[in-house]
């Protein structure tokens, strides 16, 4: 049996782990043998199957979608298996949230997820590549599954499935000259960043949940919740504010150290990583920011020191 891997499939599992060509190799050799071994997902004729990453050293959990037909089979996607809930507790009120969240993951979606994530990082890191060296040299190396699962371990979060493929490609900007590659000059920030800020952000619901507990519910105030994930920062030493992903809803919302200003933007992920790189592609369309260069880093004008404004060349095109 004849078995062939979509392009996409190939750059795709290059990004996500060392080893994940090898083991995507290792189950095309396997459905060879065994063209039947997938189960029925809920695109038509497409067959799921999961690939153990603890077979490999450098590939996590995967579920691949094939079609199979009577010569041949197409490897059609691939995307990492959500991780299992912590069993750390989390506050009452959220429990109902993170319980819903335990439901097994659709892995067409998730593979829709995936390559939506990749497409979108792709297209930034790929401009920055060749128009701001300075910046994409800031951009760190993906984290390993085991350093996402050990950050999951530590707050007791499940990491959704975006930010997981995210963190796989990219595990931070540590930013050129206190510049960031996203808009506002904010920065994609490091694990040990996420934990140190949800650590602290959890610690002050906790005061303040002490504080209002003789207060009724609807004037108790709510600073941070469990599904709260800190994603961007002011920048790569300023974590007095930025965005974070809400678990439950898949939305962003801004967060603030002084608790005076957070709510969703209604932006995804996935949304807002399009907007950047369409912004970059198309700096003379773009709306919320407008890019630029500073030598070879890349600045984005709403977050430019007044004093460097004559060196700044805004971008065009």
């Amino acid at each position: 049996m004849k078995v062939e891997i979509q392009p996409d499939v190939r750059d795709t599992a290059a990004q996500l782990g060392a080893d994940v060509p090898y083991a995507l190799k290792a189950l095309a050799g396997q459905l060879a043998d065994d063209p039947d071994v997938g189960r029925p997902s809920t695109l038509p004729g497409i067959l799921t199957v999961m690939v153990d990453g603890d077979m490999f050293e450098d590939c996590p959990d995967l579920y691949v979608g094939y079609i199979r037909e009577p010569d041949r089979i197409e490897i059609r996607f691939l995307s990492p298996v959500p991780s299992a809930e912590p069993s750390t507790d989390v506050q009452d009120q959220d429990k109902d949230q993170n319980q819903n969240q335990e439901q097994p993951a659709d892995p067409a979606a998730a593979a829709v997820t995936v390559r939506e994530v990749a497409d979108a990082w792709r297209r930034v890191t790929g401009w920055l590549q060749h128009h701001a060296p300075d910046s994409h040299a800031a951009l760190r190396a993906g984290a390993s599954p085991a350093a996402i699962a050990a950050l999951e371990e530590d707050c007791g979060i499940r990491i959704p499935i975006e930010l997981h493929v995210l963190w796989l490609l990219t595990a931070g900007d540590d930013g050129h000259n206190g510049w960031g590659c996203l808009p506002g000059n904010e920065v994609l920030m490091t694990l040990d960043a996420v934990a140190a800020v949800y650590r602290r952000q959890m610690a002050s619901q906790a005061d303040q949940d002490a504080f209002d507990t003789d207060r009724p519910e609807e004037e108790r105030t709510t600073v941070w919740r469990p599904t709260w994930i800190p994603v961007v920062a002011r920048g790569p030493a300023d974590s007095t504010h930025g965005l974070y992903l809400d678990a439950a809803t898949g939305y962003l919302g801004s967060w603030s150290r002084f608790n005076d200003a957070f709510g969703e933007e209604l932006d995804t992920l996935v949304t807002y990583l399009e907007e950047a790189a369409d912004m970059l592609e198309n700096p003379d369309l773009a709306t919320r920011d407008r890019p630029g260069l500073i030598g070879g880093a890349l600045v984005w004008r709403s977050g430019i020191d007044p004093t460097r404004e004559d060196q700044w060349q805004p971008l065009t095109g």
